[in-house]
Parts: C-alpha cells; structure tokens; sequence
C-alpha cells in the first residue's frame, strides 16, 4: 500500500437477506381484538336459517277428493230416505185405525138404513132406528178428531175402505130375507159388527195422546154400549 493511498473501503458485512418468491403470499397480521369488544359472528343466527328454510305445505285437517264427497253425499242421501221412511211408517201407524174406524162407522150404516125396510119385529126397527141416528152423529162428529189428525173422511186410504166393505155382510143378509129368517141373522151380524167397532174404538182410545180424540171416543163408546148389547141379546119370533 502507497502513503497516500486511503486505505480500501471494508465491504459491509451486513449478511444479504433472503429473496423473495415472486409468487409468495404477503404475510397477514392477526386481527386486533380490543378488550371489551365483542367478537363477530361467526356464523347466521339458527332463527333465521329456520325462516327461510322451505316448509313442507301442511295439509287442511279436512282434505276429501271427489271420490269421498260423492260417498259421503250418497250416504246422507240413504239415511235422509230412511229417516223418511221411518217417520212416514210411525205416522201411518197413528193414521190407518182412524181411517179404518170412519171407513167402518160409514159401511155399517149403509147395512143399517138398507136393513130398516125389512125388519118384522118392531122392537128390533125401533132399535135399528136409534142405531141408524147414533150412525149419523158419530159420522158426523168424528170428522173434527180425524181433521185435527190429518185425516179427510172425504178421501180415505182406497184399501182400507176396500178392507171395510160389508158387500158380504149384505149378501149373507140377503140370503137370510130370502129364506125368511131375516130379523134373527140381521141382529146377530149387527151384534158382532158392533162389537168389532167398540174394539177398535178402544184399541185407538189406549194408543192415541189427543185429548180429543179420546173425549170423542169414550162418547162414541158409552153410547154404542147398550145398543150393541141389545141386539147381541134380541130373540126373533120367527
């Protein structure tokens, strides 16, 4: 080394840092977390995942097809018909004894004012004659019960006035004018038709509610009773 030469510059010793790779990820500081501060949400609330979350459609506690509903209407459909039959039986239960009791009290006064002309004994014409007036009253009277019942005397049931006939209480009758025992049969047929009347007249008494009706038939009854047993106990002459 000369005198005046500076002395040679020491290279730094500094060791060189390391390269970089070109495509290497920038470092990332961890969050701060100040104190008293509260961490975030880490996730959405489970409230609110359930409200947007799809629901299944919930089914209407009635849900029927058409299938179920036209049963449904062809079963309400039977029960009305049945119900309707069952009342209109119970009701033609009440009916039919009237009916049969007016169609009886009619036919039987036909036999009675046609029986009148032929009778011999006088007692048996006298008490025809009452019969035919007690006839006539009670045919009279018992179109109010029979109204009030629903019933028109005027429009009876054709097979119960059919049932009523007395064509062969007529014939036999015939056949005894005819062979002159007349007065004797005539007051044997009326004892036992008159019979059948009271019966009836008591069957509808014992089975009927209407205050009415069992007012017009205790009448009808007690007045019937010592006819009836008139001609059960009439001896003919001939």
């Amino acid at each position: 080394m000369y005198p005046n030469q500076s002395p040679q510059e020491t290279p730094s010793q500094t060791p060189p840092s390391e390269p970089v790779p070109p495509h290497a990820p920038a470092p990332v500081s961890p969050p701060i977390t100040y104190v008293g501060q509260p961490s975030a949400p880490t996730g959405l609330p489970t409230d609110y995942l359930n409200q947007i979350a799809p629901h299944a459609p919930k089914k209407p506690i009635f849900s029927f097809g058409i299938k179920q509903l036209l049963l449904i209407g062809a079963a309400i459909v039977v029960l009305v018909i049945i119900l309707a039959v069952i009342v209109g039986n119970i009701t033609a239960s009440k009916k039919d004894p009237l009916e049969h009791l007016s169609a009886r009290l009619t036919a039987t006064q036909v036999v009675v004012t046609a029986a009148q002309p032929n009778l011999k004994s006088s007692e048996l014409r006298s008490l025809n004659s009452n019969l035919n007036l007690y006839m006539t009253n009670t045919n009279r009277d018992i179109t109010a019960p029979l109204t009030a019942a629903g019933i028109n005397t005027k429009s009876l049931s054709k097979s119960i006035v059919a049932s009523e006939s007395t064509t062969a209480l007529s014939a036999r009758l015939e056949d005894a004018r005819l062979n002159a025992v007349f007065d004797r049969t005539y007051a044997r047929e009326m004892a036992y038709q008159l019979g059948t009347l009271m019966t009836l007249m008591n069957q509808i008494y014992t089975s009927t509610g209407s205050a009415g009706l069992k007012t017009f038939l205790q009448s009808a009854y007690d007045n019937l009773k010592p006819t009836q047993a008139s001609f059960a106990n009439f001896t003919a002459a001939d």
